[in-house]
């Protein structure tokens, strides 16, 4: 089991942290999930054989948020 933390922009309600909480749950993998609105993070708890942090990304992406990389970047799904 490894531990990453996701930075995720546009979340700006409870709601917003509760789609991202359910996406990031739904990446084959995963064991424990932790979204923070305040911190504006996801802490993700996950099998490494069985899933990447570009499965947490890409789910994170897909409901319309922007994440920060390691490196401080963003990316944005591209329509």
């Amino acid at each position: 089991m490894i531990t990453k933390k996701i930075h995720v922009q546009g979340m700006a309600n409870q709601n917003d942290t509760e789609m991202v909480h359910h996406a990031l749950h739904e990446v084959w993998g995963v064991r424990e999930v932790d979204v923070s609105l305040s911190r504006g993070e996801a802490v993700v708890t996950y099998d490494e054989k069985a899933a990447t942090m570009a499965d947490f990304q890409q789910a994170v992406i897909d409901q319309g948020f922007e994440i920060y990389t390691e490196d401080g970047t963003t990316e944005e799904k591209k329509v």
